[in-house]
């Protein structure tokens, strides 16, 4: 099978329209393929997956493109190229590119980092993630689990992420009687077990 069969047509279509980065996405692309990686459209760009595991993900932004490893925190960084895209991704690892020469020269290092990521899927390594616990709870919520024990145990047992957007979304208003009724209108739902935008 040559490079050109494994190329998915909805990249194609995606390339011919991309604006900025197309040189550099279209080699990062044949770098991808001739790692014997599948192409598929996922998030709206071309991800690249071995044995349906997301392996890495091409990316354009204003200033730079970038090749973006789903389990980059596992890989071995010799080289020292990358990067972590921002202050609370646990995962994802970025290598970023502002000209088609730099991936040019760069390739054989890309390679060696490709394969060493699908060796991470072959061998079922998964990202350990961390509990986020620096949520700081406002006083007005952090009260009301004082007061209601049952309240306190619904939500240690809500998700992490679930918890976080609780937090988040009572610390918002500036005004404590607007934090409080927030609180308020929110209880029942963490007591059913239910996140912020579940409905």
């Amino acid at each position: 099978m040559t490079d050109r069969d494994k190329m998915n047509p909805k990249i194609d279509v995606y390339l011919d329209k991309v604006k900025k980065w197309q040189a550099e996405m279209e080699k990062l692309r044949a770098i991808m393929l001739d790692c014997q990686l599948t192409e598929e459209l996922k998030w709206g760009k071309p991800c690249y997956t071995f044995q349906n595991s997301n392996i890495a993900i091409i990316q354009g932004f204003k200033e730079h493109c970038a090749l973006m490893f789903f389990k980059g925190a596992l890989l071995n960084d010799p080289s020292g190229i990358l990067i972590k895209p921002g202050e609370d991704t646990q995962a994802g690892r970025q290598i970023r590119f502002t000209n088609v020469g730099e991936i040019v020269e760069m390739e054989t290092i890309l390679k060696a980092y490709i394969v060493e990521a699908i060796e991470v899927e072959k061998a079922g390594l998964k990202v350990d993630f961390k509990k986020n616990t620096e949520l700081i709870f406002p006083e007005e919520f952090q009260d009301k689990l004082d007061k209601n024990p049952a309240l306190k145990t619904a939500f240690d047992a809500l998700t992490p992420g679930r918890q976080r957007a609780y937090v988040m979304y009572f610390s918002a208003p500036k005004q404590s009687k607007t934090r409080e009724s927030r609180v308020e209108k929110c209880m029942q739902d963490i007591l059913n077990g239910k996140g912020l935008n579940d409905r």
